[in-house]
């Protein structure tokens, strides 16, 4: 389905990647038809669907943090057996996607910071300790 850009609407597009025009759309915290990515075109911070995204992304985060609170009670207090634990890597993979989708859609949100000495520095450490 190709992308129409509306302004403060939700639609369905590719997903951007690299230095594409779209990459100032914000990620929204749903998928649409078929689990494909939805983004956000506004340049309002408080429009109605940017605010619904932002309660829906700390619905989200809250979710997974009462998830954590169980599965820490459950494996500290219970013996579970091989379906329950089946059942709550399950919810804790999906809780892990909310979480990275919320982290993915803040992270294009942040300003791109100016190059400078301590950027440079942190970014060595990076490659150093980090990447492969």
């Amino acid at each position: 389905m190709p992308f129409a850009r509306r302004r403060g609407r939700a639609a369905e597009a590719p997903e951007p990647a690299g230095e594409d025009p779209n990459d100032n759309l914000r990620l929204l915290p749903w998928t649409g038809e078929g689990g494909k990515p939805s983004y956000l075109s506004t340049d309002a911070e408080g429009s109605f669907l940017s605010r619904l995204a932002d309660n829906m992304e700390s619905v989200q985060l809250g979710m997974g943090r009462d998830l954590l609170d169980h599965v820490e009670t459950v494996l500290r207090e219970d013996q579970p057996g091989e379906a329950e634990l089946i059942g709550i890597v399950g919810h804790l993979c999906h809780a892990l996607r909310d979480a990275h989708r919320v982290a993915e859609s803040r992270g294009r949100r942040l300003p791109t910071p100016a190059p400078d000495t301590w950027s440079a520095a942190a970014d060595a450490v990076v490659e150093r300790e980090i990447a492969p």
